[in-house]
C-alpha cells in the first residue's frame, strides 16, 4: 500500500460539514449522505468536504481531537509513554493534511494544530526507527508494534522488508551478490 491509498482509505473518513445550500439525500455505494439543509450540520466523507469547501458551499467543521488542547496531551502521553499510544483518529496525519489545505480558515490556530502534529509525528517517527534498530538488533523473528497508523507504516514499508533480507543473507553467509537469484549451480 503506498501513501495515494491510505490517502484514499482516509478519505472515508466522516467529518461534519455546514452547508450553506439546500439538497435531498445522496445515495451513494457507501451509503446515504444528506439531506442537506443550510445551516445545518451534517456528516459526510472528507473527499465530499473537501470538493463542497472548494467549491465554497460549504464550512467544515474539525474533526473534536483536532484542537490545540487535545493535541497537546496527545503530544505529552507520546513523550512520556516508552510504546507507541492510541492516537485520536487512525488517520490523524492524512485527515489533518486534508483538511488544512482546503479549510485553514475554518480550523481555529490552525498553524498550531500544523506545528504540534508535525512534533507529534517526529516522535513517533524516532520511536519507530528506535524499534527497528531493537528488533534488527536483537535478530528478532516477529515483532508487535501496537497503536501504530498506516501512514507510520507505510513509511517503514519500503526499508525495513530489505533491511531484514539482507541481514539474514548475511547471517546465513550468503552476500549480497549471491542473493539476487544468480547463484551458480555445481555439480
Amino acid at each position: 500500500m503506498n501513501s495515494a491509498e491510505t490517502e484514499f482509505i482516509a478519505e472515508k473518513e466522516l467529518v461534519s460539514i455546514v452547508p450553506n445550500f439546500n439538497y435531498e439525500v445522496i445515495y451513494l455505494i457507501s451509503g446515504d449522505i444528506g439531506p442537506f439543509r443550510a445551516g445545518l450540520p451534517v456528516k459526510v466523507p472528507i473527499w465530499l468536504a473537501m470538493s463542497l469547501k472548494r467549491r465554497q458551499k460549504c464550512r467544515i467543521v474539525p474533526p473534536r481531537w483536532m484542537n490545540v488542547e487535545d493535541l497537546e496531551e496527545v503530544k505529552k502521553q507520546e513523550l512520556n509513554e516508552r510504546f507507541f499510544t492510541k492516537m485520536p483518529s487512525e488517520h490523524y496525519m492524512v485527515e489533518a493534511h486534508l483538511l488544512l489545505s482546503v479549510a485553514a480558515d475554518d480550523i481555529p490556530r490552525c498553524e498550531q494544530i500544523r506545528t504540534i502534529l508535525k512534533d507529534i509525528w517526529d516522535i513517533r517517527m524516532s520511536k519507530l526507527r528506535s524499534s527497528v534498530d531493537q528488533i534488527i538488533k536483537t535478530n528478532a523473528i516477529h515483532a508487535r508494534l501496537d497503536h501504530l497508523t498506516l501512514m507510520e507504516i507505510n513509511s517503514i514499508r519500503p526499508l525495513l522488508p530489505h533491511a531484514l533480507d539482507q541481514l539474514f543473507r548475511l547471517q546465513n553467509g550468503r552476500g549480497p551478490s549471491q542473493a539476487s537469484g544468480s547463484q551458480a549451480f555445481t555439480q
